[in-house]
């Protein structure tokens, strides 16, 4: 069982950047791929980016790709999302969530544990 606690989210004007925090419980959590997702308002839930456990492979969406990078800390417990030139269709909630084992993923089916998610929102 994991349990994952979002943070960093706030209020950002386009261009600039925030950076999101994901910890998570338990003694295991290099074993787990990490992912990002995130809610639009009165939209369904998208794929951002992933990492596998050991932080050596990534994988990101059209969308944020070369503006958002995901890392993570493995003695911190800790999965980030650095966000940068961020834009007003950016706006949503943020979720982080992790999946047991090395492949990384990009649908949220295959995500068991989820964060109770960050807003961010990005005003024009």
């Amino acid at each position: 069982q994991v349990q994952l606690v979002e943070s960093g989210g706030g209020l950002v004007q386009a261009g600039g950047s925030l950076r999101l925090s994901c910890a998570a419980s338990g003694r295991t959590f290099e074993l787990y791929a990490m992912g990002w997702f995130r809610q639009p308002p009165g939209k369904q839930r998208e794929f951002i980016a992933a990492i596998n456990g050991s932080g050596g492979r990534t994988t990101y969406s059209d969308s944020v790709k070369g503006r958002f990078t995901v890392s993570r800390d493995n003695a911190k417990n800790t999965v980030y999302l650095q966000m940068n030139s961020l834009r007003p269709e950016d706006t949503a909630v943020y979720y982080c969530a992790a999946r047991w084992g090395p492949v990384i993923a990009t649908n949220v089916y295959e995500y068991a544990y989820w964060g109770q998610g960050t807003q961010v929102t990005v005003s024009s």
